[in-house]
């Protein structure tokens, strides 16, 4: 028997060629928060399953006519174990958990790492150790403690999201639940300085006679 998952075409293809296209171009803000919560979303179903995605990456997020995402390659997801048993190494390098890369144990844990990695993309518009091979990369985020340098203008709350993901203790990583109620937060806090910034745009436009 064979097992496939079956979806509706993803005309946006996926978030890395998006990004590609953008030439290392940010997206939006409003829009990579959307987008993120999409993921975050997902992957909190995900994890309600028992299930570990394993290979979350811009690569595996779809997005479609409406600009939403879908988590897609579920290859080489499982349902997580607490043993050893599961496959060291299973993944893409560049948004791979540390615990991974040195064949430790792991946990559901290992998907908020990558989401950190994947909500970096999407704020920055920019490939993850784009300097560095992906052997390189590995390597740094294990014996160095690399990881993406976070923008100064960066919203401080997704900043906080970020550093929190993928902190190299996976106890500290925050559930998708804990992370789709931070980013809801600052949709909010974002939608609320674009009424302000509207709302002074109106109160300094000069009054016209009737």
């Amino acid at each position: 028997m064979v097992w496939c998952i079956v979806t509706e075409y993803a005309k946006g293809g996926s978030v890395r060629q998006f990004l590609m296209k953008r030439q290392s171009r940010s997206v939006p803000l409003k829009l990579a928060v959307k987008q993120a919560l999409d993921v975050a979303r997902g992957m909190a179903y995900v994890h309600a399953l028992g299930l570990i995605h394993r290979d979350l990456k811009s690569d595996n997020l779809l997005i479609f006519s409406d600009k939403s995402i879908k988590i897609a390659d579920f290859g080489v997801a499982r349902i997580e174990v607490q043993t050893e048993g599961m496959t060291p190494e299973t993944g893409t390098y560049r948004w791979m958990a540390p615990e991974m890369i040195q064949h430790r144990p792991y946990t559901q844990k290992v998907d908020v790492y990558s989401f950190g990695i994947v909500l970096w993309e999407l704020i920055t518009g920019m490939l993850p150790f784009q300097n560095m091979t992906a052997v390189q990369a590995a390597f740094a985020v294990v014996n160095k403690g690399v990881r993406p340098i976070v923008p100064n203008d960066c919203l401080p709350v997704l900043g906080e999201i970020m550093t929190r993901c993928w902190d190299a203790n996976p106890d500290v990583r925050p559930p998708f639940t804990e992370v789709v109620r931070m980013l809801e937060n600052a949709e909010t806090e974002i939608m609320t300085t674009v009424r302000k910034a509207r709302f002074r745009c109106c109160m300094t436009q000069p009054m016209t006679a009737d």
